[in-house]
């Protein structure tokens, strides 16, 4: 391995999330714009050049490496790259290849990612009733998602839904979740809606502090506090009742940013280092260049750059994102 990533407040830049897509077969209102326009292909890195920059990634340390959108099971050929990345499983020298999916694909492709080693994926579920599922990603169904789920239990993969909370939508429904993922054997993480990208929409609406929903749930469950830690953000709980695994990410109401070890990349070869901030790299140019040490030199440049934490706060008056591009954009 070559040196490291670290940045100037001595963090490790262990994990690399990358959106191979701007692309996704849903709209979530959260998410998405109901008229979204996508990216001409020619701004979009090739499988070839995904598989160079993750693979550079890795060589300077990264240890963990997540696909996200858009949708990623919708870009073409995503098995080609992840079979090409699950050489560095092979090798030793990644640790874990994940995936956030929104498991519509999930049907047909749960095998092939299992046989490649692909062992967890995180699947955003934002209500188990078919009306409001239909109603937050205004594309999606249900059904499709709930065989796809259990497409992937029967193939060995571990499963993390992710909920947004949102006010006056799901609210009511996440002590359900609760209990649903304490019954199918999956991790449940919650997260607050992060002011990320003009929806068409008034966030302040949707905005649900997580501290309010955990006193909610304490009222009928027992949430033991857990040591379990991943390289993400999320911090859990066990419910006693289920011996589910809860977690909560928590944005605007807890700053989780001193231990951060995670770079996110756009599918245009952009290199965010903060999902909160607009400070940014482009790898895509150097990528395309032919030479190696200019994307070496960039991700240097980038350590220096990586703030101490991000600014999301819901403005309230002026009711504008904190940061104007979309979370397909960045990925999840």
């Amino acid at each position: 391995m070559t040196r490291p990533l670290i940045d100037k407040y001595g963090r490790h830049v262990s994990y690399l999330r990358v959106s191979v897509t701007d692309r996704c077969d849903f709209r979530c209102t959260y998410c998405m714009a109901e008229s979204m326009i996508f990216l001409p292909k020619s701004e979009v890195l090739t499988l070839e050049e995904l598989d160079q920059l993750c693979s550079a990634f890795i060589a300077r340390g990264v240890r963990k490496l997540r696909l996200t959108g858009g949708e990623p099971l919708v870009r073409r050929g995503i098995m080609d790259l992840i079979k090409d990345l699950s050489r560095h499983l092979k090798s030793g020298a990644l640790d874990e290849l994940t995936m956030t999916t929104n498991g519509s694909q999930l049907a047909t492709y749960a095998d092939d990612l299992a046989r490649l080693g692909v062992k967890r994926l995180n699947i955003s579920l934002d209500s188990l009733d078919h009306q409001k599922f239909a109603e937050i990603t205004r594309r999606g169904r249900l059904e499709q998602v709930l065989g796809g789920l259990e497409a992937a239990k029967q193939a060995g993969l571990k499963i993390k839904i992710n909920t947004v909370a949102l006010r006056n939508f799901n609210e009511d429904e996440i002590s359900r979740l609760v209990a649903w993922c304490g019954k199918e054997g999956f991790d449940l993480c919650l997260i607050e809606t992060m002011p990320l990208g003009d929806i068409d929409g008034d966030r302040t609406d949707q905005y649900l502090p997580l501290t309010a929903v955990r006193e909610r749930l304490e009222q009928e469950y027992t949430l033991v506090p857990s040591n379990h830690v991943t390289p993400g953000p999320a911090r859990y709980v066990t419910v006693a009742e289920t011996g589910g695994r809860l977690g909560f990410i928590t944005p605007l109401t807890h700053n989780f940013c001193e231990g951060c070890n995670r770079v996110r990349v756009t599918c245009t070869g952009t290199l965010y280092m903060c999902l909160g901030q607009e400070d940014h790299v482009d790898l895509r140019t150097a990528l395309r260049s032919g030479e190696p040490e200019a994307l070496d030199r960039l991700l240097d440049e980038a350590m220096l750059l990586k703030p101490k934490g991000h600014d999301f706060v819901i403005d309230r008056k002026g009711q504008k994102p904190a940061v104007g591009r979309h979370m397909s954009m960045t990925g999840g």
